[in-house]
């Protein structure tokens, strides 16, 4: 019946958060498959069963993150603020979020686009339109800011979205060197004061 659906769709989707984890953690080449099985509790032959190799385990994880971590933030902050509130909120929490994490994991997206989509086409693929739609949301809350008159009429969407994506990939980059807030919040000041008509 329904409960027990919901309760196996839940079992699943921790089975798969414990696998981001781990990703997240160790990186694609420095996740083994015995550390899977140990950090998702269960048997090899259940793992191949149900996820295939590691690989497509990866592949699930990296959807399980976009989903969790990238469009609920962006559905929250749309949902939550006015269009220019939206964009510099995103990038402050990803400061904050990046200083806040004591083992510097940085962005499964972006780790995952740096050590493994230049040897993997179909993830960079998947890597590239998810970044793809961070930058719509940024593009999409520009229009919608500059019709309201939130940010000046002249700002160009396209080229200030995509400078956006550069900041904010550039940020989780930097985070994982171990960059304090001071670095963090001097690259992301200028790209928000592109809002302001400043630059």
């Amino acid at each position: 019946d329904r409960a027990d659906h919901d309760q196996r769709h839940f079992a699943r989707q921790r089975l798969i958060d414990a696998a981001v984890e781990c990703f997240w953690m160790r990186g694609y080449e420095g996740t083994s498959v015995r550390a899977l099985i140990e950090a998702m509790g269960i048997g090899g032959p259940s793992l191949y069963n149900a996820y295939g190799d590691k690989r497509e385990l990866f592949e699930r994880s990296l959807r399980r993150y976009a989903e969790r971590s990238m469009r609920e933030r962006i559905a929250r902050l749309e949902a939550a603020h006015r269009p220019k509130e939206a964009i510099t909120t995103f990038v402050t929490e990803i400061v904050d979020r990046s200083l806040r994490d004591p083992e510097r994991k940085g962005c499964l997206l972006v780790n995952a686009a740096l050590d493994v989509a230049p040897h993997d086409a179909e993830v960079g693929r998947m890597v590239s339109g998810y970044l793809d739609e961070i930058r719509d949301f940024f593009r999409r809350n520009i229009e919608a800011a500059r019709k309201a008159g939130q940010v000046p009429r002249r700002t160009d969407a396209e080229a200030v979205s995509g400078h956006l994506l550069g900041v904010v990939t550039g940020i989780r980059v930097l985070a994982r060197t171990g960059a304090n807030r001071k670095l963090l919040e001097s690259v992301a000041r200028p790209a928000l004061e592109l809002l302001e008509g400043r630059r």
